[in-house]
């Protein structure tokens, strides 16, 4: 594994291909009041790529040109665990509106229907043979220094997605979901605009 931290933006000149797996490192769960902290990205070559963001807030946003150029490329697909949490993160504090984007958990509970377990962690340890530890994950991301077991976490959780995706085109198109996958994820960043406004519940597709 090998990680470069970057301040507030990515630098000029780098290069993910044509897909770059993303997650996200906030305060807490809750967007409006747990700011975001992280941005790892990982074109699935062993390097990640951390961006640190500084502290802001909605009415006063961190731009980040660079990082919002990448995530809003067209050509580029935006790999996600999770990718409803993550998008309206990134679109509350840094005004970035990803797309196109791919998210394992979705793809994972269209295709695991036999098991409830559809985190990060046992997908990497059932479909890839690959042990990642959780052990950083309640820690305090907000600290102006992260220290080096906080950042080894945060780049386990991007350094895996590609293969992930691999297996699970496999398995949706074994079981003939790729299609209902694909609009699944492609409505996630509106599903995530309604979580921020409030619509995660109720449900506006509940009865």
């Amino acid at each position: 594994m090998t990680f470069h931290l970057h301040q507030g933006d990515l630098p000029e000149g780098l290069d993910f291909g044509a897909s770059v797996a993303i997650d996200t490192e906030t305060m807490g769960l809750n967007p409006h009041r747990d700011r975001l902290c992280l941005v790892q990205l990982s074109s699935g070559n062993g390097i990640c790529h951390l961006v640190q963001i500084p502290l802001c807030r909605p009415d006063r946003p961190h731009r980040a040109p660079r990082l919002q150029a990448l995530l809003e490329d067209p050509a580029v697909l935006k790999i996600f665990h999770f990718a409803r949490f993550d998008l309206g993160v990134l679109w509350h504090y840094l005004g970035i509106n990803c797309q196109p984007v791919y998210c394992t958990k979705i793809a994972a509970k269209l295709t695991r229907t036999f098991t409830d377990r559809h985190g990060l962690k046992d997908l990497c340890k059932e479909l890839l043979g690959v042990e990642i530890s959780k052990q950083q994950q309640s820690s305090d991301w907000g600290a102006p220094q992260l220290n080096d077991e906080q950042l080894k976490y945060a780049a386990s959780d991007v350094l895996h997605l590609h293969r992930l995706k691999e297996k699970f085109d496999e398995i949706l198109a074994r079981e003939g979901r790729t299609e209902l996958a694909r609009a699944c994820y492609d409505f996630l960043p509106a599903r995530a605009k309604l979580d921020l406004l409030g619509y995660e519940d109720p449900d506006i597709f509940a009865h």
